[in-house]
């Protein structure tokens, strides 16, 4: 009777350091989870800071670094006949994207917000920048698809599109730099938004990793006791 008192009571013993050891790997993960969304968030708000000031945005050597190459040889020819058309573009791209924040950051908010248990156990062994690897996985497509009417409807509105395809009419360099003969219809379709919009979607990401990395103490510490 004794023997099987004491079996019982290890068993309780044991169960009870099992449930303990559960609790506990569920609070780390529910800190790692906070911490997580904490982080990002941070880099969102840091963000929409600057898509909102034009002049913020034209200073930003991430936003520089995401332009897609078609635009940045774009640019290339334009600097060469009419460079006061390269500076009222980027101006034109950056008032664009102030007027796309209000799009894009619910959809960024609402998917940091939707993140799981799941989701920091893919960051915690994902390496340096997987936060921003899961959010930018997880809405850049909605984000491209979200924004770029935006993006069209205020390059349009500023006549930008119309005066880029008066200044390279003709100009067969710019037909093999975005790989039609038809240059003029190219950007008057939608061309110059999409690569416009790419860059936005880009540099925001680029924004908000970089936002990660000056956290990244903060963010693996964490997430170290979730692996």
């Amino acid at each position: 009777m004794k023997a099987k008192t004491v079996f019982v009571a290890t068993m309780a013993v044991a169960s009870l350091g099992a449930l303990t050891q559960s609790c506990l790997a569920l609070a780390t993960t529910g800190i790692g989870l906070s911490v997580l969304k904490q982080v990002l968030l941070g880099g969102i708000t840091k963000g929409v800071g600057i898509f909102s000031d034009k002049n913020a945005f034209l200073q930003n050597d991430l936003i520089d670094q995401a332009l897609p190459k078609p635009l940045r040889e774009i640019n290339s020819v334009l600097e060469r006949i009419a460079p006061n058309l390269v500076t009222q573009e980027r101006e034109y791209i950056a008032l664009a994207a102030a007027y796309t924040v209000q799009t894009a950051e619910p959809i960024l908010r609402n998917a940091v917000n939707s993140l799981t248990t799941e989701d920091v156990m893919r960051v915690a062994n994902g390496g340096k920048g997987a936060a921003t690897r899961l959010l930018k996985e997880k809405t850049a497509d909605q984000l491209l698809l979200a924004i770029q009417p935006k993006v069209d409807e205020k390059l349009n509105e500023f006549g930008i599109v119309k005066s880029l395809n008066l200044a390279l009419q003709g100009n067969n360099l710019l037909g093999g730099l975005l790989g039609t003969g038809n240059q003029n219809l190219n950007l008057a379709s939608g061309g110059l938004s999409k690569l416009a919009s790419q860059q936005m979607v880009e540099g925001l990401f680029k924004i908000i990793e970089n936002h990660e990395a000056q956290n990244s103490y903060q963010l693996l510490n964490a997430l170290q006791n979730t692996k």
